[in-house]
């Protein structure tokens, strides 16, 4: 049986923020942002905007009213929560008018757990083979003013609709995980930003991805020349790309070796203007990747790296099915460049916004219209939300 993605679509918040301006503004010299990360521009959310809203509208733009009546599990991977009971999966369900007799979760480990929904998802339309999975990758990275992550924040979501047949990618069943019990990236219940050892993280991604690829080239009996492209988590692009040169082989042909390369720098594109969506970013770079090689054909072999810290991380691929460009948009990167750029001061105060509630537990939010599904207002310390109208 072959399952896979069957429809994949992207969506971010509609204000954006110039590195080149936060260098600027933070006395930075701005090739330590844009060739240091091989970063350009963050997306920023307001307060109405999180990973209900983005989650939700990332899905709204890839599925038909057929597709919301035969999804029977929509599950949601975000270290981002905005309620420690309630599941985003269940509102995201609501908003979006799936049909009721529907599973609805939230998963969470950092920025590995979307990549463990896609493989619940395929065991489960292994068993249902008329079951359509709704996984979503959604997060916003928000780390504060003026500390060292401030130039890899980000936010964005990643929809993809798993099925039996599908048009864009096959999964193998070639999955290799790797657990480690670190510290190299945590938020305690008590911070609304993250603890971050850097220089550890960065050590613990390299080394997670240079053990478990051997791992699982052993398993799978493959090597690199046997895949067109790989796709990384991309907490920023430069990261991914010390991790293409850690495990490129230099036996293979010149060629391929530049492949892969060009491959890799089309997987960071939409990232270099979004940033960091912890989640969805390996997904992205799988978007990316998809809408802009030119080299790409049926059957190429795509291998994945998720990563999460704490640490969880995995290497897994897919089969590109034959027609997938027409599953994809030609015009993101104009989507992108449409966003509405902003000041510093206008960053500062719309990304850590935080919500003022009145004695009732409540509070109503503005400035929405440009948003498809907005947090509307809270209610007794209930979330609203809401479809825009247009």
């Amino acid at each position: 049986m072959n399952i896979g993605i069957d429809k994949i679509g992207f969506a971010t918040a509609n204000y954006v923020l110039k590195l080149a301006d936060l260098a600027e503004a933070r006395g930075i010299v701005p090739d330590k942002l844009s060739k240091g990360l091989l970063l350009k521009e963050l997306s920023i959310a307001p307060i109405t905007e999180d990973i209900v809203t983005m989650g939700a509208s990332a899905a709204e733009s890839i599925l038909t009213a057929k597709d919301k009546n035969e999804i029977d599990m929509v599950i949601v991977a975000s270290e981002s929560g905005i309620d420690q009971s309630k599941a985003s999966a269940v509102f995201v369900h609501g908003l979006l008018g799936v049909q009721p007799f529907a599973r609805s979760l939230e998963m969470k480990e950092a920025c590995y757990s979307a990549t463990a929904a896609l493989d619940y998802a395929r065991l489960h339309v292994e068993k249902h083979p008329n079951s359509k999975v709704l996984v979503i990758a959604s997060d916003i990275a928000k780390y504060g003013v003026d500390t060292p992550g401030e130039p890899t924040q980000g936010a964005g979501a990643v929809a993809m609709l798993i099925t039996n047949n599908p048009r864009i990618l096959i999964f193998n069943e070639d999955n290799v995980a790797q657990t480690r019990d670190i510290m190299d990236f945590w938020r305690p219940n008590y911070s609304t930003t993250p603890f971050v050892n850097g220089m550890y993280s960065t050590q613990q991604y390299l080394d997670s991805l240079k053990t478990t690829w051997v791992e699982y080239q052993k398993r799978n009996q493959v090597s690199l020349k046997d895949f067109a492209a790989i796709c990384f988590h991309l907490p920023y692009p430069k990261l991914a790309l010390k991790g293409l040169k850690k495990i490129m082989d230099k036996s293979l042909s010149l060629e391929q070796q530049e492949q892969l390369q060009a491959n890799f720098y089309q997987s960071i594109l939409y990232s270099q203007k979004v940033g960091n969506i912890y989640t969805g970013s390996l997904f992205l770079g799988l978007l990316s990747l998809l809408e802009n090689s030119s080299t790409l054909k049926t059957g190429d072999r795509i291998a994945l790296f998720s990563y999460g810290s704490g640490a969880v991380s995995e290497i897994f691929s897919g089969q590109l099915v034959a027609g997938f460009k027409q599953r994809l948009q030609t015009n993101r990167i104009e989507m992108l460049n449409n966003r509405t750029p902003l000041s510093i001061p206008d960053y500062e105060k719309i990304f850590f916004e935080e919500a003022q509630l009145d004695q009732n537990g409540s509070a109503s939010f503005m400035n929405y219209e440009n948003q498809n599904f907005a947090l509307a207002e809270i209610v007794e310390h209930q979330r609203r939300y809401i479809k825009v109208e247009k």
